[in-house]
């Protein structure tokens, strides 16, 4: 009869999640994941299969818990100017020093990876969408221009959200990463 696991296996996804995003996939060793989930190899393999599945858990966790945050900063209870500012800077203050796990992703693996690919493009995708659903309710109670192309207009927008995370990332100064935000947030005007 198999053992029980002896290890909460959320936690484990956490942990790796946090090491991938710190290291990137490629400078994280099966190794340094049994070091830190506290696993040895056999225990590992057993449980989350290779490096690559658990590589892609980790990328799920990491999008679940941004998505929960993003959908709370979208909440539409002010101006849809004043809910897209204060996201676009909480989205690049909260970034740590790693920077964005999805975003170092995507620099990182590209296309290269399929499963990788198509988990990056759809986390992409859901932010864009909730820029683009915000923006159609601004246009429809009327604080923003009718004519605005609210799928064009988010697609600028988180691709100078995803732009604004790098800069961060490389040490820019704040004051100027908001200035940037306040300068493309005129488009709505």
């Amino acid at each position: 009869m198999p053992r029980p696991r002896e290890f909460d296996e959320q936690d484990a996804v956490a942990r790796a999640t946090d090491l991938f995003h710190r290291r990137g996939y490629h400078a994280t060793s099966t190794r340094d994941l049994g070091e830190a989930l506290a696993l040895n190899p056999s225990s590992l393999y057993r449980a989350f299969g290779d490096k690559h599945a658990l590589f892609l858990r980790a990328l799920d966790h990491y999008q679940a818990c941004e998505s929960a945050r993003c959908a709370a900063a979208l909440e539409y209870d002010r101006p849809v100017r004043v809910v897209l500012r204060d996201w676009l800077y909480l989205m690049i203050e909260t970034t740590d020093t790693a920077g964005c796990f999805l975003v170092n992703t995507a620099i990182e693996l590209g296309t290269g990876d399929p499963e990788t690919a198509r988990r990056v493009d759809a986390a992409f995708e859901g932010t864009t969408d909730a820029i683009a659903a915000l923006l159609r309710r601004g246009i429809t109670a009327g604080e923003l221009p009718a004519d605005l192309d609210a799928d064009a207009t988010a697609d600028l927008l988180f691709t100078t959200l995803a732009g604004l995370r790098v800069r961060h990332r490389a040490g820019h100064d704040s004051r100027k990463l908001r200035a940037a935000v306040d300068r493309a947030l005129r488009i709505l005007d």
